[in-house]
């Protein structure tokens, strides 16, 4: 789908609904996850699932609509791979933290990632970061340490996967910058089904535990199906709206998983994570206002 720049301004509430509707079926899929990883279902088995129906989809969409996508170029098949490795360990990663930590913590840390970004835009892209965006990303990571208290007896050590996976999130990112225009979405995202499901496959057999009710079987195939749909309503976001207007409303999944920890799993936020978490999104904020600014 192609608009003209004045489209997209007209359609911008449009692409925020969208938005804010991707990132419900993203926190659906962290919901879903810790829900089975309480009843002990394998981290790995989870992101086998998770990847499995996600490219089976994908690929029955794509022999639907009659299109077979393209073996990328040798010169990106590499990053292509590194891409798909990376968003694999932040969810396997991801799915063991769930088994320890409210949803509103892991949501919180999952969202340093942004601030990752630009610290490794300079050294891995060559942007410029001026002091204004490093103030910020400093300001980011007071509300991480606040959030995660390693001096306190609050600190569990699954804290430390969950900002692993902000890093490997961070990296997924730059990779997608730089394979951006030289290999289409749903490629990348076929590819990212098959190298998941082709990389978790023999690991989680090992691990695997049976399903015990219809319940657990539909949220075990949930992970995939919310994951593909989310990948697919954000796609479509962005095709009504603008990226610098859309990325405010990524903390949304912030609010979702807090509002689902605290009905699913009655999980209140203690304040140290609220207070974290209010950091974390203004130097979110404060790093989006800025780039838009020089843009």
């Amino acid at each position: 789908m192609t608009l003209t720049a004045e489209t997209r301004a007209d359609r911008a509430g449009l692409g925020i609904v969208l938005m804010l509707l991707a990132w419900a079926f993203f926190a659906s899929v962290d919901t879903a996850a810790k829900w089975l990883a309480l009843l002990g279902v394998p981290a790995l088995q989870l992101a086998f699932m998770r990847y499995a129906v996600s490219f089976g989809l994908s690929l029955t969409m794509g022999i639907r609509k009659g299109a077979f996508f393209e073996w990328p170029d040798t010169r990106v098949m590499g990053l292509v791979v590194l891409r798909a490795v990376l968003l694999i360990l932040a969810t396997v990663l991801n799915f063991t933290a769930l088994a320890y930590l409210p949803l509103a913590v892991t949501a919180t840390l999952m969202n340093s990632a942004p601030l990752i970004l630009t610290a490794l835009a300079v050294p891995l892209l060559g942007e410029r970061v001026g002091p204004f965006r490093w103030a910020a990303v400093i300001l980011g990571f007071v509300g991480v340490v606040v959030v995660i208290r390693p001096l306190d007896g609050a600190f569990h050590w699954a804290s430390l996967l969950v900002l692993i996976n902000a890093t490997a999130l961070a990296l997924f990112a730059i990779l997608t910058r730089l394979l951006s225009g030289r290999i289409a979405t749903q490629t990348m995202q076929l590819y990212m089904g098959a190298i998941g499901t082709a990389a978790l496959i023999l690991p989680a057999l090992a691990v695997w535990q049976m399903p015990q009710t219809a319940l657990e079987w539909g949220l075990l195939f949930s992970l995939g199906a919310f994951a593909w749909t989310g990948h697919e309503i954000y796609s479509r976001a962005h095709a009504f709206a603008e990226a610098s207007v859309l990325v405010p409303f990524n903390y949304a999944f912030i609010v979702y998983l807090t509002i689902a920890g605290y009905l699913v799993f009655d999980d209140i936020p203690e304040a140290p994570v609220l207070f974290g978490a209010a950091i974390i999104i203004a130097s979110g904020l404060i790093v989006w206002w800025r780039e838009t600014s020089l843009r």
